[in-house]
Protein backbone atom coordinates (compact mmCIF):
# COMPACT_ATOMS: atom_id res chain seq x y z
CA UNK A 1 0.00 0.00 0.00
CA UNK A 2 1.04 3.73 -0.22
CA UNK A 3 2.06 5.00 3.29
CA UNK A 4 -0.51 7.39 4.34
CA UNK A 5 2.47 9.91 5.58
CA UNK A 6 5.22 9.64 3.03
CA UNK A 7 8.42 11.15 3.38
CA UNK A 8 9.35 13.89 0.85
CA UNK A 9 12.94 12.89 0.97
CA UNK A 10 12.49 9.54 0.39
CA UNK A 11 9.81 10.16 -2.57
CA UNK A 12 12.15 12.48 -4.31
CA UNK A 13 14.64 9.96 -4.03
CA UNK A 14 12.52 7.31 -5.49
CA UNK A 15 12.06 9.99 -8.38
CA UNK A 16 15.71 9.89 -9.44
CA UNK A 17 15.85 5.99 -8.83
CA UNK A 18 12.95 5.86 -11.07
CA UNK A 19 14.40 8.73 -14.19
CA UNK A 20 17.61 6.32 -13.96
CA UNK A 21 15.43 3.07 -14.86
CA UNK A 22 13.87 4.63 -17.49
CA UNK A 23 16.96 6.72 -18.36
CA UNK A 24 18.93 3.52 -19.11
CA UNK A 25 16.01 1.89 -20.44
CA UNK A 26 16.59 3.96 -24.19
CA UNK A 27 19.90 2.34 -24.48
CA UNK A 28 18.79 -1.25 -23.32
CA UNK A 29 16.10 -0.89 -26.32
CA UNK A 30 18.55 0.56 -29.06
CA UNK A 31 20.65 -2.86 -28.51
CA UNK A 32 17.59 -5.14 -28.01
CA UNK A 33 16.25 -4.07 -31.30
CA UNK A 34 19.05 -4.50 -33.00
CA UNK A 35 18.60 -8.60 -33.27
CA UNK A 36 14.98 -8.68 -31.89
CA UNK A 37 12.12 -7.28 -33.96
CA UNK A 38 10.29 -3.94 -31.67
CA UNK A 39 7.09 -5.77 -31.37
CA UNK A 40 8.52 -9.12 -30.03
CA UNK A 41 11.17 -7.03 -27.72
CA UNK A 42 8.18 -5.32 -25.90
CA UNK A 43 5.89 -8.46 -26.18
CA UNK A 44 8.79 -10.32 -24.35
CA UNK A 45 9.43 -6.83 -21.80
CA UNK A 46 5.93 -6.84 -20.83
CA UNK A 47 5.24 -10.47 -20.32
CA UNK A 48 8.64 -11.12 -17.94
CA UNK A 49 8.61 -7.94 -16.30
CA UNK A 50 4.58 -9.25 -15.06
CA UNK A 51 5.55 -12.18 -14.03
CA UNK A 52 8.61 -10.98 -12.19
CA UNK A 53 6.21 -8.72 -10.61
CA UNK A 54 3.43 -11.61 -10.02
CA UNK A 55 5.98 -13.48 -8.03
CA UNK A 56 6.47 -10.97 -5.91
CA UNK A 57 3.13 -10.27 -5.08
CA UNK A 58 2.37 -14.19 -4.86
CA UNK A 59 5.53 -13.53 -2.42
CA UNK A 60 4.06 -11.13 -0.45
CA UNK A 61 0.59 -12.73 0.00
CA UNK A 62 -1.14 -9.91 -2.01
CA UNK A 63 -3.69 -10.95 -4.41
CA UNK A 64 -4.90 -9.00 -7.97
CA UNK A 65 -8.25 -7.93 -7.92
CA UNK A 66 -10.87 -10.11 -10.08
CA UNK A 67 -13.25 -7.55 -10.42
CA UNK A 68 -14.09 -6.65 -14.27
CA UNK A 69 -13.71 -3.11 -13.73
CA UNK A 70 -10.26 -3.02 -12.03
CA UNK A 71 -9.44 -5.11 -14.78
CA UNK A 72 -11.17 -2.66 -17.53
CA UNK A 73 -8.37 0.16 -16.02
CA UNK A 74 -5.85 -2.30 -16.49
CA UNK A 75 -5.91 -2.58 -19.71
CA UNK A 76 -6.60 0.91 -20.69
CA UNK A 77 -3.82 1.75 -18.29
CA UNK A 78 -1.58 -0.75 -20.51
CA UNK A 79 -2.38 0.86 -23.89
CA UNK A 80 -1.23 4.52 -22.40
CA UNK A 81 2.23 2.96 -20.29
CA UNK A 82 3.45 0.25 -22.02
CA UNK A 83 1.57 -0.99 -25.16
CA UNK A 84 1.62 1.61 -27.59
CA UNK A 85 4.33 3.95 -26.42
CA UNK A 86 7.12 0.81 -25.75
CA UNK A 87 6.42 -0.25 -29.10
CA UNK A 88 6.91 3.36 -30.55
CA UNK A 89 9.72 3.92 -29.25
CA UNK A 90 11.21 0.68 -29.73
CA UNK A 91 10.12 1.06 -33.16
CA UNK A 92 11.08 4.55 -34.03
CA UNK A 93 14.93 3.63 -32.28
CA UNK A 94 15.59 1.47 -35.48
CA UNK A 95 16.25 4.72 -36.95
CA UNK A 96 17.08 7.40 -34.25
CA UNK A 97 19.79 7.47 -31.57
CA UNK A 98 18.92 6.72 -28.27
CA UNK A 99 19.95 10.42 -27.06
CA UNK A 100 17.22 12.02 -29.31
CA UNK A 101 14.92 9.27 -28.48
CA UNK A 102 15.14 10.57 -24.86
CA UNK A 103 15.15 14.13 -25.48
CA UNK A 104 12.33 13.80 -27.20
CA UNK A 105 10.39 11.42 -24.73
CA UNK A 106 11.65 14.14 -21.62
CA UNK A 107 8.64 16.06 -23.44
CA UNK A 108 5.87 14.15 -20.70
CA UNK A 109 5.77 16.83 -17.95
CA UNK A 110 4.43 19.18 -20.70
CA UNK A 111 2.03 17.55 -22.57
CA UNK A 112 0.72 16.17 -19.17
CA UNK A 113 0.49 19.55 -17.62
CA UNK A 114 -1.19 21.04 -20.55
CA UNK A 115 -3.72 17.83 -20.66
CA UNK A 116 -4.39 18.68 -16.61
CA UNK A 117 -4.84 22.68 -17.23
CA UNK A 118 -7.13 21.56 -20.34
CA UNK A 119 -9.38 18.68 -20.06
CA UNK A 120 -8.57 16.90 -16.44
CA UNK A 121 -7.97 19.84 -13.93
CA UNK A 122 -7.58 16.83 -11.16
CA UNK A 123 -4.59 18.98 -9.70
CA UNK A 124 -3.72 22.36 -9.71
CA UNK A 125 -1.82 23.99 -12.51
CA UNK A 126 0.17 26.69 -11.06
CA UNK A 127 2.61 28.90 -12.06
CA UNK A 128 4.98 27.01 -10.27
CA UNK A 129 4.53 23.73 -12.48
CA UNK A 130 4.71 25.94 -15.34
CA UNK A 131 7.65 27.54 -14.61
CA UNK A 132 9.16 23.76 -13.84
CA UNK A 133 7.69 22.76 -17.73
CA UNK A 134 9.99 25.73 -19.24
CA UNK A 135 12.76 25.31 -17.16
CA UNK A 136 13.01 21.43 -17.17
CA UNK A 137 12.61 22.06 -21.09
CA UNK A 138 15.51 24.79 -21.50
CA UNK A 139 17.56 23.00 -19.02
CA UNK A 140 17.70 20.02 -21.37
CA UNK A 141 18.37 21.97 -24.53
CA UNK A 142 21.42 23.37 -22.57
CA UNK A 143 22.61 20.49 -21.12
CA UNK A 144 22.53 18.35 -24.67
CA UNK A 145 23.51 21.72 -26.84
CA UNK A 146 21.56 22.62 -29.89
CA UNK A 147 23.21 20.61 -32.59
CA UNK A 148 21.80 17.36 -30.81
CA UNK A 149 18.61 17.89 -32.16
CA UNK A 150 20.29 18.48 -35.64
CA UNK A 151 18.74 14.83 -36.61
CA UNK A 152 15.67 16.63 -35.91
CA UNK A 153 13.52 15.80 -38.78
CA UNK A 154 16.10 12.97 -40.57
CA UNK A 155 13.51 10.63 -39.58
CA UNK A 156 10.68 12.53 -39.20
CA UNK A 157 7.90 9.55 -38.84
CA UNK A 158 10.07 7.59 -36.01
CA UNK A 159 10.39 11.21 -34.02
CA UNK A 160 6.93 11.92 -34.26
CA UNK A 161 6.09 8.47 -32.92
CA UNK A 162 8.24 8.98 -29.95
CA UNK A 163 6.13 12.15 -29.51
CA UNK A 164 2.57 10.22 -29.80
CA UNK A 165 4.66 7.98 -27.36
CA UNK A 166 5.50 11.27 -24.79
CA UNK A 167 1.20 12.20 -25.92
CA UNK A 168 0.33 8.25 -23.97
CA UNK A 169 3.18 8.47 -20.86
CA UNK A 170 1.52 11.90 -20.15
CA UNK A 171 -2.31 10.47 -20.27
CA UNK A 172 -0.86 7.23 -18.65
CA UNK A 173 0.28 9.39 -15.84
CA UNK A 174 -3.30 11.07 -15.44
CA UNK A 175 -5.26 7.68 -15.72
CA UNK A 176 -2.97 6.06 -13.17
CA UNK A 177 -4.41 8.44 -10.35
CA UNK A 178 -7.36 6.09 -10.93
CA UNK A 179 -5.47 3.08 -9.16
CA UNK A 180 -5.60 5.02 -5.50
CA UNK A 181 -5.62 2.85 -2.39
CA UNK A 182 -3.90 -0.52 -4.09
CA UNK A 183 -0.12 -1.48 -3.60
CA UNK A 184 2.05 0.33 -6.08
CA UNK A 185 2.93 -3.45 -7.33
CA UNK A 186 -0.87 -4.67 -8.30
CA UNK A 187 -1.54 -2.17 -10.70
CA UNK A 188 1.86 -2.27 -12.12
CA UNK A 189 1.72 -6.25 -12.71
CA UNK A 190 -1.58 -6.01 -13.90
CA UNK A 191 -1.34 -3.41 -16.48
CA UNK A 192 1.98 -5.50 -17.63
CA UNK A 193 -0.05 -8.21 -18.06
CA UNK A 194 -2.56 -7.02 -19.78
CA UNK A 195 0.14 -5.29 -22.11
CA UNK A 196 1.65 -8.89 -22.32
CA UNK A 197 -2.03 -10.31 -23.47
CA UNK A 198 -2.37 -7.66 -25.93
CA UNK A 199 0.74 -8.02 -28.11
CA UNK A 200 1.77 -11.75 -27.75
CA UNK A 201 -0.46 -12.46 -30.51
CA UNK A 202 0.49 -10.19 -32.14
CA UNK A 203 4.42 -10.84 -32.18
CA UNK A 204 3.53 -14.60 -33.21
CA UNK A 205 1.50 -13.23 -36.29
CA UNK A 206 3.85 -10.78 -37.49
CA UNK A 207 7.44 -11.51 -36.33
CA UNK A 208 7.04 -15.47 -35.92
CA UNK A 209 9.87 -15.47 -33.17
CA UNK A 210 10.44 -19.37 -33.20
CA UNK A 211 12.56 -18.19 -36.25
CA UNK A 212 14.16 -15.87 -34.82
CA UNK A 213 18.10 -15.61 -33.88
CA UNK A 214 18.67 -12.69 -31.05
CA UNK A 215 22.09 -11.67 -30.02
CA UNK A 216 23.64 -12.53 -26.81
CA UNK A 217 23.35 -8.47 -26.09
CA UNK A 218 20.21 -8.10 -27.19
CA UNK A 219 18.74 -10.95 -25.01
CA UNK A 220 20.88 -9.42 -21.76
CA UNK A 221 19.66 -5.66 -22.65
CA UNK A 222 16.35 -7.34 -22.63
CA UNK A 223 16.26 -8.87 -19.33
CA UNK A 224 17.52 -5.81 -17.72
CA UNK A 225 15.29 -3.65 -19.18
CA UNK A 226 12.44 -6.09 -17.87
CA UNK A 227 13.75 -6.44 -14.31
CA UNK A 228 14.65 -3.35 -13.87
CA UNK A 229 13.28 -0.66 -16.51
CA UNK A 230 10.03 -1.84 -16.50
CA UNK A 231 9.10 -4.18 -13.11
CA UNK A 232 10.99 -2.11 -10.50
CA UNK A 233 10.21 1.14 -12.41
CA UNK A 234 6.26 0.21 -12.71
CA UNK A 235 6.10 -0.15 -9.01
CA UNK A 236 7.97 3.10 -8.01
CA UNK A 237 5.80 4.68 -10.49
CA UNK A 238 2.14 3.51 -9.07
CA UNK A 239 4.10 4.73 -5.79
CA UNK A 240 5.09 8.39 -6.82
CA UNK A 241 1.55 8.83 -9.36
CA UNK A 242 0.01 9.33 -5.68
CA UNK A 243 2.37 10.52 -3.27
CA UNK A 244 4.10 13.64 -6.15
CA UNK A 245 0.83 13.49 -8.27
CA UNK A 246 1.09 13.05 -12.06
CA UNK A 247 2.64 16.11 -13.26
CA UNK A 248 5.24 15.70 -9.73
CA UNK A 249 5.65 12.59 -11.29
CA UNK A 250 6.33 13.09 -15.03
CA UNK A 251 9.15 15.79 -14.27
CA UNK A 252 11.39 12.54 -13.92
CA UNK A 253 11.58 12.62 -17.99
CA UNK A 254 14.07 15.79 -17.38
CA UNK A 255 16.08 14.13 -14.45
CA UNK A 256 16.56 11.45 -17.71
CA UNK A 257 18.83 13.32 -20.16
CA UNK A 258 21.57 14.44 -17.43
CA UNK A 259 21.80 11.42 -16.20
CA UNK A 260 22.30 9.53 -19.52
CA UNK A 261 25.08 12.29 -20.11
CA UNK A 262 26.85 11.48 -17.05
CA UNK A 263 26.71 7.58 -18.02
CA UNK A 264 28.34 8.89 -21.35
CA UNK A 265 31.27 10.87 -19.75
CA UNK A 266 31.77 8.18 -17.41
CA UNK A 267 31.67 4.94 -19.95
CA UNK A 268 32.09 6.43 -23.29
CA UNK A 269 34.28 9.32 -22.87
CA UNK A 270 31.53 11.92 -23.80
CA UNK A 271 31.71 15.39 -23.43
CA UNK A 272 28.71 17.80 -22.12
CA UNK A 273 28.24 21.20 -23.54
CA UNK A 274 29.86 24.42 -22.40
CA UNK A 275 26.65 25.00 -21.51
CA UNK A 276 25.80 21.66 -19.37
CA UNK A 277 26.38 23.35 -15.81
CA UNK A 278 23.76 25.89 -16.28
CA UNK A 279 21.54 23.27 -18.09
CA UNK A 280 21.41 21.19 -14.91
CA UNK A 281 20.65 23.88 -12.56
CA UNK A 282 17.81 24.67 -15.06
CA UNK A 283 16.44 21.52 -14.96
CA UNK A 284 16.71 20.60 -11.11
CA UNK A 285 15.18 23.86 -10.49
CA UNK A 286 12.49 23.22 -12.77
CA UNK A 287 11.96 19.28 -11.14
CA UNK A 288 11.93 21.26 -7.64
CA UNK A 289 9.30 23.09 -8.61
CA UNK A 290 7.04 20.61 -10.02
CA UNK A 291 7.55 18.51 -7.21
CA UNK A 292 8.54 20.13 -3.78
CA UNK A 293 5.43 21.72 -2.40
CA UNK A 294 5.36 25.26 -0.72
CA UNK A 295 5.68 25.09 3.92
CA UNK A 296 2.52 22.88 4.65
CA UNK A 297 1.27 21.97 1.45
CA UNK A 298 2.24 18.54 0.98
CA UNK A 299 1.12 17.40 4.52
CA UNK A 300 -2.21 18.67 3.94
CA UNK A 301 -2.24 17.29 0.13
CA UNK A 302 -1.64 13.88 1.70
CA UNK A 303 -4.32 14.59 4.28
CA UNK A 304 -6.63 15.25 2.15
CA UNK A 305 -5.56 12.10 0.22
CA UNK A 306 -6.50 10.07 2.77
CA UNK A 307 -9.43 11.04 3.87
Amino acid sequence: MTPRNPNLARELSLLLALATLWGSSYTFIKIGVETVPPVTLIAARTLIAGGILLAVLRHRHVRLPRDRETWRRFFLQACLNSVIPFTLIAWAEQSVDAGLAAILNSATPIFTFLLTVLITRHERATARKLFGVMAGLAGICLIIGVEALGGLGGSLMAQLAIIAATVCYAGAAIFGKNFKGLDPAVPAAGSLISGALILLPVSLVVDRPWELAPSAASMLALLALSAFSTALAFTIYFRLVQTLGSVGTTSQAYLRVPIGVAIGIVFLGERLSSTAWIGLVCVISGVAAMTIPRRGEYGAVQSAGHR
